[in-house]
């Protein structure tokens, strides 16, 4: 069976119309070769032969040892790629419209008090302010420092120190950086995805605000607090230069959040940085995503509208939400100011 050039154009077409990101294009594309082939391999001759029958038994053959997120999102580019051939022309009827996306438990990932949470920003602050030779560098783990693989625990405090090949500068540098890091997550409740998508001509610091690029290429300003502020402060104008400055030609003058060689920060990094900052301040083992809902739900607490925080996180809708309500930069930080703890 040909699909080739139909799931290419398809591809495209959620990447340029629909907006999706490099990684969800991917995985839709992975997904759609897997299902296509199966049909192939039952003897399906083309596209306009295959059935819904066919594309349950694909399912009922895809299920065993997959989440169920996983195969709601297979469920949904196969629904999306055929609905796309359909409103082609490209087959008769569309088989995959009659297909249920299996649900997925509402669980909720680990989230900090807010306690907690001071506990993390006040260890990391501290970690920052440090000296060179005590300061943890990844912290500045995945593909730019394999130092991390050998680095030992310490027992007493679950953290894990990494020391870098360059001198006390640099350990400051990243100690500062890693500090940055965990209160801008926090403070906004951006994604790491985002966060590493910062550049420098983003951060407003005169009205305390940060340009984001959130899902399907769509902008937003979200605001930040004081310590935050301070914290992020210090990276840029301390620790940053002296990290571009090793790194010359090599360096990413332009992203605000640097790895140990000066380039771009990748999200796996992040996630050490925020793994190791929760160890060190004793406090549950967390991810980005798990400070996002943190700052979310401290909002709540504090008083913000629904509606303002989903405006805050970038999210099109919420299951209490029916419609995306715009909420003005300044009415968010308003909101923000009085709600959030660390504001």
């Amino acid at each position: 069976m040909e699909y080739e050039r139909d799931v290419d154009g398809f591809l495209r077409y959620m990447a340029v119309n629909r907006g999706l990101s490099g990684n969800t294009v991917r995985a839709y594309g992975s997904d759609l070769h897997e299902c296509l082939s199966s049909m192939d391999a039952r003897g399906v001759a083309s596209l306009a032969s295959v059935t819904v029958d066919d594309l349950r038994s694909w399912m009922a053959a895809a299920s065993p040892g997959l989440a169920r997120s996983s195969m709601a999102r297979k469920v949904v580019a196969v629904r999306a790629f055929f609905a796309y051939a359909y409103g082609r022309g490209t087959i008769p009827s569309d088989p995959a419209a009659g297909l249920k996306t299996p649900k997925i438990p509402g669980t909720l990932p680990t989230v900090l008090n807010e306690t907690q949470a001071a506990r993390m920003m006040d260890r990391a602050d501290t970690d920052a302010r440090s000296s060179g030779a005590e300061n943890t560098d990844a912290r500045s783990g995945g593909a730019e420092n394999t130092d991390a693989r050998n680095a030992p625990e310490t027992p007493s405090t679950g953290t894990i120190r990494h020391k870098h090949r360059g001198d006390a500068t640099v350990r400051r540098a990243l100690g500062l950086r890693d500090a940055a890091i965990v209160e801008m997550l926090y403070a906004t409740g951006i994604r790491v995805s985002e966060l590493v998508g910062i550049d420098v001509e983003d951060v407003d610091f005169s009205t305390r605000t940060v340009r984001v690029l959130g899902k399907g290429g769509k902008q937003r300003v979200v605001p930040f607090g004081a310590p935050a502020a301070r914290a992020l402060d210090a990276w840029m104008s301390e620790g940053r230069s002296p990290i571009l400055h090793r790194a010359g030609a090599r360096g990413d003058a332009s992203a605000v959040f640097l790895g140990a060689r000066g380039g771009r920060l990748d999200q796996r990094q992040v996630r050490t940085v925020v793994h190791h900052a929760a160890a060190a301040a004793g406090v549950p083992d967390i991810g980005p995503h798990a400070l996002r809902h943190s700052a979310a739900t401290h909002m709540l607490d504090g008083g913000a509208d629904l509606r303002e925080v989903q405006e805050m996180l970038g999210h099109s809708s919420l299951q209490t939400t029916q419609r995306y309500t715009h909420v003005s930069i300044e009415q968010l930080t308003q909101r923000y100011n009085q709600a959030f703890p660390r504001a």
